[in-house]
């Protein structure tokens, strides 16, 4: 049986927009949040192979930290025709001054020298790893997943990171497009879009009660 989570939790980032996508998910079950930069613990080096030891590396090293239970995200754009790259390594192409345009040209310049031009041959998809871990080392883990295809031009200047590049299917606008409820606004009002929003539904489903 999964176990529960109450009171407070870490969120292990020192990423604004998944802090604040983070809290907004966490908001109706009552959980009250510290960030792991408020709290001035450093980011552990991510050595892992995949999203979710990578995330089990970030949420372990808050909880043993701070302890108290630490709650880490590590997603990124996956993209078929790059043989899924940028994937784990998605925050490093933006370089330490998280410059996700200049990212954003790289995978471009990418697609075009490997004649990937047409909306079937960019194929790509949004990988979500959430972790909770405590101060004990036990661990939850969950995963999302949304497909759509790398747009060009980026459209929008909503979200963070790679949102304006990516358009889910069944829409016509990209993630950068679309207001926060919309992209990660869970049932009833919303769809639970994005990869982070059904990967916490998953979470929520085993670890969390509503307020």
């Amino acid at each position: 049986m999964s176990r529960q989570l109450t009171g407070v939790v870490v969120i292990a980032t020192h990423n604004p927009g998944k802090l604040r996508e983070m809290r907004e998910l966490l908001a109706p079950y009552g959980i009250d949040t510290h960030s792991a930069a408020e709290l001035g613990l450093s980011e552990p080096e991510e050595t892992g192979t995949s999203f979710a030891a990578n995330a089990r590396i970030k949420a372990l090293a808050a909880a043993r930290a701070s302890e108290k239970p630490a709650f880490a995200d590590d997603s990124g754009l996956v993209i078929d025709a790059l043989d899924g790259e940028p994937g784990i390594h998605s925050a490093r192409w933006a370089g330490p001054g998280k410059d996700f345009r200049a990212a954003m040209n790289q995978i471009q310049t990418l697609l075009i020298e490997r004649g990937a031009k047409a909306p079937e041959q960019r194929r790509a998809h949004f990988i979500a790893a959430l972790c909770l871990a405590w101060p004990d080392g036990h661990v939850e883990e969950f995963e999302g997943r949304i497909d759509g295809i790398a747009v060009w031009p980026p459209r929008g200047a909503r979200g963070f990171g790679y949102d304006p590049l990516f358009r889910p299917d069944g829409f016509d606008r990209t993630f950068g497009e679309m207001s926060a409820e919309e992209k990660h606004g869970l049932p009833p009002q919303g769809q639970g879009l994005s990869h982070r929003a059904r990967a916490f539904m998953k979470l929520a489903e085993a670890c969390l009660s509503k307020a």
